[in-house]
């Protein structure tokens, strides 16, 4: 673990450095407030030991720094002139514990060990949390992306079917996502076939279901995308890769609300909202006979297209603060600042691959740059083939 002590007696900070060396750890050691508050800048601890008593700068006010810059650190503060109310005033401040001097070296292990222990469970909250969070936030302030925010509060109290265009990573699952937590579905189930990534010969027994002893790979019985959406939301990506035969029975499926599973002629009552998306053209895809249209036209009630990151470039500082925050929570780093300049620069990239190229880039920048992210940083790890 990396540690840091701070304490203006070179004796402490010594024997806590021999100490914390000895049983493994990195340590850090700083004789005011201020010299660790600029340490803690540079660098990530996982644990700070903080004296109470010092000049210029005392514990309590490095304390408070600490926990509105870095909360998620536990802070360990120690004292010569130890009383209950200082005890009591530190815990209010946030600290993790008191240990009074002399130091006890049994105490500092245990304390060091809990602290730890608090950390990781806190950390695993943390990410626990964002797994079973409902959905990441729609981000974003142009033109383009407030229209698409109204038309979504507009279209998901209705049934419409709704048609999704739009580049690969510009966001189109997301939309779908909050057009089902806005609607009265909201409480049923969300359901997400990629129809690009299913062979054609599985994706009808996938969409509808099969019994078993249909084919030869089917042991038992098993319950379609459509059934397993029933009161909710089906959301099939990439249509404009799935195959005629399948596209027929979706038709099927959507004129009737009503689904066959693979091997079965009972019809089976289904109860769902189909929202659709492509990265295709499918007017285009319909004249080279690849797409039916009548079925553009069940699923085109409401066409809602994604613009690229390129086209809202105006997003992007929105962007960079959104996934720096959770990024930053994922890896537990110190927040990084991005400088105005960085994000002028972050500005002029064209960003094919769109926001979900923009995220990997930011990942990678807070990964390998410890403290700000500069315009040069910017120039260097932009390109994932820098040297």
């Amino acid at each position: 673990m990396k540690i840091l002590v701070i304490d203006d007696e070179q004796s402490i900070r010594n024997t806590m450095k021999e100490i914390l060396t000895y049983e493994g750890h990195e340590i850090s050691l700083a004789e005011k407030g201020k010299d660790a508050l600029k340490l803690s800048k540079e660098q990530t601890f996982d644990i700070v030991f903080c004296d109470i008593k010092m000049p210029e700068m005392d514990g309590i006010e490095v304390l408070e720094k600490l926990q509105e810059q870095y909360p998620e650190i536990p802070v360990i503060m120690i004292s010569g002139h130890g009383t209950i109310d200082s005890a009591v005033e530190c815990i209010k401040k946030g600290a993790y514990d008191f240990i009074e001097k002399p130091l006890d070296l049994n105490r500092i292990l245990i304390t060091m060990r809990n602290a730890t222990e608090k950390t990781e469970l806190v950390k695993e909250t943390k990410t626990l949390k964002r797994k079973i969070s409902r959905i990441p936030d729609m981000v974003g302030e142009s033109t383009a992306m407030v229209k698409i925010k109204e038309l979504i509060d507009r279209i998901a109290p209705t049934e419409a079917r709704v048609l999704i265009t739009g580049a690969n990573g510009t966001g189109k699952e997301l939309v779908a996502r909050w057009i089902h937590e806005k609607s009265p579905r909201a409480a049923a189930p969300f359901i997400e076939v990629n129809c690009a990534a299913i062979p054609e010969e599985l994706i009808e027994s996938e969409l509808f279901g099969h019994e078993k002893g249909s084919f030869t790979s089917a042991i038992k019985q098993h319950k379609g995308k459509f059934e397993q959406a029933q009161g909710g939301t089906l959301f099939l990506d990439e249509i404009g890769d799935m195959s005629l035969s399948a596209q027929a029975k979706v038709l099927r499926a959507l004129q009737e609300n009503k689904v066959t599973r693979v091997g079965s002629d009972k019809n089976i009552n289904v109860d769902v909202r189909v929202v659709v998306a492509t990265n295709k053209n499918l007017k285009t895809e319909i004249e080279h006979g690849n797409f039916r249209e009548d079925l553009y036209h069940r699923l085109s009630v409401i066409i809602i297209h994604m613009p690229s990151l390129a086209e809202r470039k105006s997003d992007i500082p929105l962007l960079a603060e959104y996934f720096s925050k959770q990024i930053c929570e994922d890896y537990n780093y110190a927040k990084r600042k991005i400088t105005d300049a960085a994000l002028a620069e972050l500005q002029k990239y064209p960003w094919t691959g769109n926001i979900r190229e923009f995220h990997n880039t930011l990942e990678r920048l807070i990964i390998l740059c410890e403290k700000e992210i500069g315009i040069k940083d910017v120039k260097q790890y932009v390109n994932p083939l820098f040297t």
